[in-house]
């Protein structure tokens, strides 16, 4: 029979390539951190947000003694945790995203599994976490201390998005620097020092002298306590505070570290 005359059968339809299943990833990813971490209670994560609080509050406690005159208002402890907090908040969530990869490499190998969704599971369990130490944080300085303060919750929500945006720039250009020169890992170390002391914490910015003051307005880090301290003080106007140029180093900073990690991230997951 010749074949011409045969009907033709409809040709099998081309398989879709499959969707990506990133929100279920993530949620894994952060489950499994959750209970690699913090073991798999709720305790164990508990724990993990009142440690911390109780070390911050025993800083506060301490700091409170030698310096009696806050910058602003009559509490220090409130002063002191208004730029203790966001510092911290971005130093956590920067620190867990540079080691993303190498927290789950085994899982990299997956093909369902990418760097991206490390990265962002790590940036939300630990912002979560930040955020959930500053609430017990203010919250027990605000019953301890019978303060009256009236907070402006947009402003501080302000704050903390301007340190989760910087930490995951900062962390996903460390995350590829760290992978591929471990010397880094100690060079940043070192070069994060003396942030503690020129981020405004302990004083105003308003307060420094020229022209110091305008190199410290280079430090993004100024500019979320800034913000943060014009949410909890009414009184306060920190006009010298750019959210656009914190958002716009991290931006920068973000968008160099997923070139680079979508350059290299096999080499550094098969090292």
């Amino acid at each position: 029979m010749d074949q011409s005359t045969l009907p033709r059968l409809p040709s099998a339809p081309a398989r879709a390539p499959r969707r990506s299943g990133t929100p279920r990833v993530v949620a894994a990813l952060m489950l499994r951190e959750m209970s690699t971490t913090y073991g798999r209670s709720a305790l164990g994560y508990l724990w993990a947000i009142l440690e911390p609080v109780a070390g911050i509050m025993l800083m506060t406690a301490i700091f409170s003694l030698g310096f009696r005159s806050p910058g602003i208002g009559t509490s220090f402890a409130l002063f002191f945790a208004s730029g203790i907090l966001p510092f911290m908040g971005y130093m956590d969530i920067s620190g867990k995203i540079a080691v993303a990869l190498r927290f789950s490499k085994s899982l990299l190998f997956y093909p369902g599994v990418t760097f991206i969704d490390a990265l962002i599971a790590r940036l939300l369990m630990n912002a979560m976490t930040q955020i959930f130490i500053s609430a017990f944080v203010l919250t027990g300085i605000l019953w301890l201390y019978d303060l009256d303060v009236i907070l402006d919750l947009p402003a501080i929500a302000l704050a903390y998005a301007m340190a989760v945006a910087l930490a995951a720039g900062v962390g996903t250009l460390n995350c590829f620097l760290l992978s591929l020169y471990p010397v880094w890992e100690r060079t940043w170390a070192i070069l994060n020092r003396p942030m503690f002391i020129i981020s405004c914490i302990f004083f105003l910015y308003d307060t420094v002298p020229m022209p110091y003051r305008d190199w410290l307005w280079w430090n993004p880090l100024v500019h979320i306590v800034g913000q943060m301290r014009k949410g909890i003080y009414a009184t306060y106007d920190a006009t010298y505070v750019s959210p656009l140029y914190v958002f716009l180093v991290a931006g920068v900073l973000l968008t160099t570290g997923l070139l680079l990690l979508r350059r290299y991230h096999r080499d550094i997951i098969n090292n």
